[in-house]
């Protein structure tokens, strides 16, 4: 664990609040040193700072000074679990730099992105699936987010981690009294309790496994393609779902080259819309590169909406791209409907008007029961990390492998293996496995000052 205590011995500090002009400007220290670098920079030093107390001080520097808050959290009783100080000073950049400087001049290290929640998991005030859930928490724009977000940072999923680890444990146990017994036969009754065990536990993880799609969607938004020909309407599609104008609207065709994404939350869920380049036959080079991206953005796409003009029929551009699109989750949307002269029937359509804005509401409802699994929705655990993901399938092979070798050759030993190895994977959840690379990658995602 040399790591861990190297690592511990600097104290840190990071501006914690954004950078920029406001009212208030917060600045954290973390470790051994912090009272001692905070007195350096006040004017009367304190002598016995209570904790979980606030003091109003003075800060005085060779170039300013300044009336801010302290506060301080006494280890083990803290965010990091060392010694803690939070300096409120008045915001503003170069107030808050200089204060920064004066600490890092006195003794304190600048913080990494992610150290301070870095310092709470290596000192078990978190485990690491709560500390994503911080950082989701921090990044969340939707209701539905900060719900996913909460419960993982809660604890929600390293109790259900917890209680599947228990019962592996349980499992092993019982599996190594008869391993260490040799003498004693195993009946058919204990190997079939340990197979019962071991698949309601490959069920629990499954079930959770199960809720991953919808937890992605919950955590990245719906990415909702807008496909269609020139000057069917997409860019005003795109304008009434958002609610406001975002898209450039003409009567020329190919007015969009590009593709624009924007966004908007709608029952919770955020929903990421990307209007695309009206997909024709064109000898513009500018327009083929953006009839080019909108094919791409086909693969990423969630949902596709196909919007049709119903004052036309359709052309060949449009029957050969929805013959491509026919194995992909499609909504057909007919808009100027208010301007309508031909009939569709696709099984899956809505007519709208973007001009009169006519059932808009109907179709982000429409949008959000396509793609959500509303009885996911609400659960008290929810997968919302490709990682979690990962170690819960990995877990669950290593069960379907132990059933395999109890099966194929009733060998106790072989068979602890895989349920040790279940274990493992489940205990990278949570952290337990304590793998630097992937903590490394996973703290450097966080903002500094967190």
């Amino acid at each position: 664990m040399c790591y861990t205590i190297k690592f511990m011995e600097k104290t840190i500090c990071a501006i914690s609040t954004p950078i920029g002009v406001g009212g208030i400007s917060v600045i954290r220290l973390s470790g051994k040193e912090s009272i001692n670098i905070v007195n350096t920079i006040l004017e009367n030093k304190i002598e016995n700072l209570e904790p979980r107390k606030m003091l109003l001080k003075k800060i005085k520097t060779k170039s300013f000074c300044d009336n801010a808050i302290i506060a301080y959290f006494k280890a083990p009783f803290s965010y990091t679990g060392e010694d803690v100080i939070e300096i409120q000073c008045h915001g503003g950049i170069y107030i808050t730099n200089e204060i920064l400087k004066a600490l890092i001049k006195n003794g304190a290290t600048i913080a990494e992105n992610g150290e301070f929640t870095k310092r709470a998991f290596l000192n078990g005030k978190l485990s690491l699936d709560k500390a994503e859930g911080v950082i989701d928490m921090i990044n969340a724009e939707s209701e539905e987010q900060a719900k996913a977000a909460y419960s993982l940072m809660n604890g929600n999923l390293s109790t259900d981690i917890k209680s599947m680890q228990d019962v592996l444990t349980d499992i092993l146990a019982e599996v190594e009294v008869s391993i260490d017994y040799p003498e004693h036969d195993i009946e058919y009754t204990t190997t079939q309790k340990f197979v019962e065990k071991v698949t309601n536990l490959k069920e629990k993880i499954n079930n959770l496994i199960n809720t991953s799609e919808t937890g992605m969607l919950i955590k990245n938004g719906i990415n909702v393609a807008i496909l269609g020909s020139p000057n069917v309407g997409k860019s005003s599609l795109m304008n009434a779902l958002l609610g406001y104008k975002r898209a450039i609207v003409t009567n020329i065709a190919g007015t969009t080259r590009d593709t624009i994404t924007e966004s908007y939350v709608y029952n919770g869920i955020k929903v990421n819309l990307i209007d695309t380049a009206g997909i024709r036959e064109s000898d513009n080079e500018v327009e083929q590169i953006g009839i080019s991206l909108a094919k791409e953005k086909l693969d990423t796409a969630d949902l596709i909406l196909f919007v049709i003009d119903s004052t036309r029929q359709l052309n060949d551009d449009e029957k050969e791209l929805l013959d491509k699109i026919k194995n992909k989750k499609v909504v057909i949307v007919i808009n100027k409907i208010d301007e309508k002269k031909h009939e569709f029937t696709f099984e899956n359509q809505i007519e709208i008007s973007t001009l009169k804005n006519l059932n808009i509401e109907k179709l982000k409802q429409k949008i959000y029961d396509e793609i959500i699994n509303k009885n996911i929705i609400g659960n008290s655990t929810i997968i919302t990390n490709t990682r979690h993901k990962i170690a819960l399938e990995n877990a669950q092979k290593s069960l379907e492998d132990s059933l395999k070798t109890l099966e194929n050759t009733e060998n106790l030993e072989l068979f602890s293996i895989d349920l040790q190895n279940a274990f493992l994977f489940l205990g990278e959840i949570t952290g337990d496995s304590n793998k630097e690379n992937i903590i490394d990658r996973i703290f450097s995602k966080f903002c500094l000052g967190k």
